[in-house]
């Protein structure tokens, strides 16, 4: 087999994967070329890859992180000029050449998803004391992601970089809303401890509370001083996507409006996230894609 073809073979397991896992993410992906659509894949291949290794509960935490450091010392010696059988890793290796994308960024994501795995024993809960220590996960699982992508999207003004950082925090806060039921089902609490108390409430009576049970008003209050919060995020992405090559921001307005119409559906169902899990509705997916092509094309043909 050709290198071109191991190659494209490599890229279409990542397309693969990320057709089935990515959920919102991939809407965007098909708004992209396919050069960019197949680095984006890659990227998300090799992230699902991180997360599913440090989300395994079925391990102790502590072989969890030798799983995840095998993985990752097997990474960098491709990185290396090591061979490997991995198509995503193969696939990876291409994406960072071809677009330029710092290994360390890499690094980061893969710190990101080890936080959840800090030394602490496997019953104890997974807390953040404050907003800023919020922010340097959000920043690692989600900013780090953004930072990738924009290289893959194409930019010239430096602005991006702050602004591409500030979206992921937006996207990052709207996941943490939407699975604070789930998360407290897992032993993780993302709410910060500070507002948690500032509220009357505690990481403890969260973890304690009975699924399916509504908020109360001090539990919707503090949800929806987060969510303020991300919509102040949500306009670093406005300014983000004028910012971005233009074949590429169809792509990013995709997703950014998936996101936001997320967090939207939250507000409307005036933040009972224990009930049920919000969600997107498909058909509003498809419209929104929809008009993300017609830009797309648009774009090519106007330039």
């Amino acid at each position: 087999m050709s290198h071109d073809a191991k190659l494209e073979q490599a890229y279409g397991v990542c397309r693969a994967i990320a057709k089935r896992e990515a959920k919102n993410f991939y809407y965007a992906f098909i708004a992209l070329p396919p050069a960019r659509k197949n680095a984006i894949c890659a990227i998300y291949a090799f992230m699902r890859k991180a997360d599913d290794l440090a989300d395994d509960e079925s391990l102790p935490r502590e072989e969890r992180r030798r799983r995840l450091e095998t993985w990752l010392t097997d990474w960098r010696g491709v990185c290396h000029g090591g061979d490997s059988s991995d198509p995503v890793f193969q696939a990876v290796r291409d994406a960072t050449e071809r677009f330029a994308i710092p290994l360390s960024l890499l690094e980061e994501l893969v710190a990101g998803t080890t936080m959840d795995l800090k030394a602490t024993a496997d019953a104890a809960p997974d807390t953040y004391a404050t907003f800023d220590d919020l922010y340097r996960y959000c920043y690692l699982v989600a900013s780090v992601v953004g930072l990738v992508c924009i290289r893959i999207f194409g930019y010239k003004d430096a602005r991006a970089e702050k602004l591409a950082e500030e979206t992921g925090i937006a996207f990052q806060l709207t996941n943490i809303l939407r699975d604070v039921a789930e998360d407290a089902e897992r032993k993780r609490v993302y709410l910060p401890l500070e507002d948690l108390a500032a509220r009357g409430l505690s990481a403890e009576a969260l973890l304690a509370r009975k699924s399916g049970t509504p908020p109360n008003s001090a539990e919707r209050a503090l949800l929806a001083e987060m969510a303020q919060r991300a919509e102040v995020y949500y306009k670093s992405a406005e300014q983000l996507l004028p910012l971005i090559d233009h074949e590429s921001r169809a792509a990013l307005w995709v997703l950014v409006s998936i996101y936001h119409a997320l967090l939207v559906r939250i507000r409307r169902a005036n933040y009972d996230v224990f009930s049920e899990r919000a969600s997107v509705p498909l058909r509003q997916k498809l419209t929104i894609l929809c008009v993300g092509l017609a830009r797309m094309t648009a774009a090519r043909i106007f330039g």
